[in-house]
């Protein structure tokens, strides 16, 4: 079943303003909390996410009904491709090296920047990409 499309645009948004804070506060905790909302919307798709719920609760009640609507895989597949970066940066502000926390955070930021402003999802079009490169068994 698809999407609307204002649902994981609004998470990367949210998701851009948690990891903004993250760089200036270098709050390893906070970085957690992103880490576990990429990993919820990785496993469960991005209407399991806290801010798909968010958006899906108190957000989408406010909108008028979705025009645009996509499928579920590529934001899935863009939730885990965060979930990689969040971890590498959690490792680097838990763990060390400092500058591993900066930028695979400052990664994830811009990814998430770029699709909250311009509606450009890098881990979609990655997603794209792979299954266009990857053979098909059958």
């Amino acid at each position: 079943m698809d999407i609307d499309v204002r649902g994981p645009r609004f998470g990367a948004a949210v998701t851009a303003v948690v990891l903004a804070v993250v760089l200036v506060t270098g709050s390893a905790w906070l970085l957690a909390w992103q880490t576990l909302a990429f990993a919820l919307g990785a496993a469960g798709g991005v209407g399991r996410s806290p801010y798909g719920l968010l958006f899906r609760e108190a957000v989408r009640p406010r909108l008028g009904p979705p025009t645009t609507f996509e499928a579920p895989e590529p934001p899935r597949f863009a939730q885990a491709v965060g979930l990689v970066f969040a971890g590498l940066g959690l490792v680097g502000y838990a763990l060390g090296p400092e500058w591993l926390g900066l930028a695979a955070t400052g990664a994830a930021l811009a990814a998430a920047f770029l699709n909250a402003v311009f509606g450009y999802c890098l881990g979609c079009e990655m997603y794209l990409l792979v299954r266009r490169v990857t053979p098909r068994a059958g």
